[in-house]
């Protein structure tokens, strides 16, 4: 028994061995045969390939579930840590509506007491940004509202927030809108609570800043800024943004609307007692009647 045993140590070490150096050798071959860069190699691999792939499905089948159950899973908890999050916005967000609530009707007794009767040609029309300029050098955006809906030069417009810029130049069925950020815009403002009258002036940056300010001392990061009405184009009061300093020490203006997600604009009839026409004409000296006639 001793002597068959040590027998078939010997005949099965060998062929032990040989087994492991053949499938050595063909791991080898097909890890060169894909290495391979020929057209006849290639169409090779494509005939290997069509011929076993598809009959190795069944055998895929339990890993692709697993796989799909698994990303089931992690698509279960990530529904479920929105939704916590969503029950949490929303109770946030039912506070805030109780909080306008009680501002609405406290405003609403206010005006009763003031006998305030709001401006009613202050009306309203809304347009879709169809394009911006995509310039660093020149803040616009093109909406899709023109004369034919009684746009005029001058009208300001808003993102149902804050103050976004002015109507510049009407078309039939478009109308250019200058930004606040441009560096041509120039807005006259008011400070809140200081009451100090400031022109606010783009740079071509998101923060335009504070110009003409006579006492910055009385000015603090974090007050509003409201436009002031001054030269009949602008309504006054109107939301601007807040005041914040820059790094080095100058007033800026963070702007209440959001000028990353510009999708509707809401453009304001106001009838001021200004007119805004002829924007592109260079203002000059005055000319004497006579050289002018020449």
């Amino acid at each position: 028994m001793a002597k068959d045993r040590s027998n078939a140590n010997d005949f099965t070490g060998p062929l032990r061995r040989l087994l492991i150096s053949i499938l050595i050798l063909c791991l080898l071959g097909t890890f060169l045969l894909w290495r391979i860069d020929s057209p006849r190699v290639e169409r090779f691999r494509a005939q290997v390939t069509d011929t076993f792939v598809p009959n190795l499905t069944w055998a895929m089948a339990p890993v692709t579930g697993t796989v799909n159950l698994f990303q089931d899973f992690q698509s279960y908890q990530r529904l479920a840590q929105q939704n916590r999050e969503l029950r949490s916005e929303l109770r946030r967000m039912q506070a805030w509506k109780e909080a306008a609530l009680q501002l609405e009707q406290e405003n609403a007794r206010l005006l009763d007491l003031n006998n305030v009767r709001l401006d009613p040609r202050l009306t309203y029309i809304t347009g879709v940004v169809l394009a911006d300029s995509g310039s660093p050098f020149r803040q616009s955006v093109l909406i899709n509202v023109g004369s034919r809906d009684g746009l005029v030069d001058g009208w300001a417009t808003m993102d149902g927030i804050g103050l976004v810029g002015r109507i510049s130049g009407v078309g039939d069925k478009t109308a250019r809108v200058i930004l606040l950020t441009d560096a041509s815009s120039r807005i006259p403002a008011i400070i809140q609570p200081s009451g100090q009258r400031v022109i606010i002036s783009g740079d071509n940056s998101a923060a335009p800043f504070i110009d003409f300010l006579e006492d910055s001392d009385l000015v603090k990061p974090g007050h509003r800024v409201i436009s002031s009405g001054d030269g009949g184009v602008f309504p006054a009061g109107l939301l601007i943004g807040q005041v914040a300093a820059d790094p080095t020490g100058k007033l800026r203006v963070i702007m209440a609307a959001d000028y990353q997600r510009l999708e509707f604009l809401r453009v304001l009839r106001h009838h001021g007692k200004t007119t805004v026409s002829d924007n592109a004409r260079i203002i000059g000296p005055q000319l004497p009647v006579a050289e002018a006639t020449q």
